[in-house]
């Protein structure tokens, strides 16, 4: 049973259990048709006052969790947080929350939940936390992440809301979790000489897979074989989702005079620890031999290095591909050796790039 008196005090809020005193305040939340309070939350004002007074406590009254009020310094209402699907004998319970539009995007949820995980690990013998998102639910992600949790895989199709399914990300974190927030890169656009790199957009779909499709491509890259736009869409989906879980990003670069689609640019196998990660590139057909790859790189690798801070940029190639190789040698990259059965089997030539190497 989760104490009925809890409060828990954090920079800028206090949780604590819904009261009478939120009568008021509840009543105009619900009028305005803004939707953050708990389940069960009553639809018309003239059945807030028995909610309050028993409704909102029946989920501490059967044990399984607890909603509470995130109030900021003037006792205001901000949002809720609620534990529930609490199991004692598991030692698992699961977070959700909310914040009123007009208090969003200043990290109040972040803050909130980590005060009550806090709270709980202190407080309980709970040993692990669930956190579930929308995989397109940007905000709440980061909440999860900048919170400590650890995303620990994807449930396709999982919820169904009014325009259709959607994929639910689950997070966990254990009593034990070092809880510090996962970093990830930003989105940004990047300017070139020739080129604009912007974020990956469904849009660019059509362009990536005839990229794909083409036949140097196919031979040159481990993409898949009869490359379509469902993949194009695919991978483009799977982009953000890896710069969210903090490992990656991507950019396509178009042509600053024509606005055609010429390279993809992607980071991955990010190490945060070490600051360092690894480049990949793919150069539309009808660009290639214009150096739009190694123009793109550069931007990329000058962005990392003077923005976010890395130290080391790897680069690898087939030992064939000597196309790839000079863009690499070109972008200022140093050879180091070649990977033996390195991808796939076959063997790569490996190169770095470290920000002395561009000053």
């Amino acid at each position: 049973m989760f104490d009925p008196d809890v409060s828990i005090a954090t920079a800028r809020l206090i949780l604590r259990p819904f009261g009478p005193q939120d009568a008021a305040r509840v009543r105009s939340i619900v009028a305005s048709g803004v939707r953050f309070l708990p389940p069960g939350t009553p639809a018309h004002a003239p059945g807030v006052a028995q909610w309050l007074a028993s409704g909102v406590h029946e989920l501490r009254r059967s044990g399984q969790g607890i909603h509470l009020a995130m109030t900021d310094v003037d006792g205001l209402v901000v949002g809720a947080i609620s534990l529930f699907k609490t199991s004692w004998s598991a030692g698992t319970t699961e977070v959700g929350y909310g914040v009123h539009p007009l208090h969003r995007g200043r990290g109040l949820a972040t803050e909130a939940v980590r005060g009550l995980v806090g709270w709980v690990f202190e407080n309980t013998a709970l040993r692990r936390i669930d956190l579930t998102a929308n995989i397109d639910n940007t905000a709440s992600l980061r909440v999860a992440q900048k919170s400590g949790f650890t995303w620990e895989g994807v449930l396709r199709a999982a919820v169904m809301e009014d325009d259709g399914p959607h994929d639910l990300v689950m997070f966990g974190l254990l009593r034990d979790d070092g809880r510090a927030p996962v970093s990830i890169l930003p989105r940004a656009e990047l300017r070139a000489r020739r080129l604009l790199l912007r974020p990956l957009d469904p849009a660019d779909a059509r362009d990536l897979a005839a990229a794909a499709a083409d036949p140097l491509t196919q031979a040159r890259t481990s993409v898949p074989r009869g490359y379509t736009e469902g993949h194009a869409l695919a991978f483009i989906a799977n982009a953000e989702q890896v710069r969210l879980r903090g490992a990656g990003i991507g950019w396509n670069a178009v042509d600053l005079q024509t606005g055609r689609f010429a390279v993809n640019v992607d980071i991955r196998d990010v190490d945060w620890t070490n600051r360092t990660a690894e480049i990949g590139y793919m150069t539309a057909p009808w660009a290639r031999g214009k150096g739009y790859a190694g123009e793109a790189v550069l931007t990329v690798a000058r962005w990392l290095f003077e923005r976010q801070k890395f130290n080391r940029l790897q680069l690898r190639t087939a030992v064939d591909n000597r196309e790839s190789q000079r863009v690499a040698e070109k972008a200022g990259f140093v050879r180091e050796g070649v990977t033996r059965a390195g991808l796939g089997g076959d063997d790569l030539v490996v190169y770095s790039l470290i920000p002395s190497d561009l000053a």
